[in-house]
């Protein structure tokens, strides 16, 4: 494997510094696609927001709870919810 030059460095040094916003990012993006879904896509997004709030480290009842639920409404709060504690 190559040496990474101080360019490629600094780029995966700040990607894993704003690796938690990128996250929180990429949620808020999910929740909104999930308003719009419908049947099978919404069964996908569930899954996707399920996998991102693993990652922010959201408890695992919680994420179950957020899921059977099925309301993206409780979703958008918890994301509001992380954005304050940020």
């Amino acid at each position: 494997m190559a040496e990474r030059s101080k360019y490629q460095q600094n780029i995966i040094k700040n990607y894993y510094e704003n690796r938690e916003a990128i996250s929180l990012q990429r949620l808020s993006e999910l929740v909104t696609e999930l308003y719009l879904a419908e049947g099978k896509a919404r069964q996908k997004q569930w899954k996707n927001i399920a996998t991102a709030l693993e990652k922010l480290k959201v408890p695992a009842k919680r994420i179950e709870h957020l899921v059977q639920s099925d309301n993206a409404a409780l979703v958008a709060k918890l994301v509001e919810e992380l954005l304050a504690k940020k």
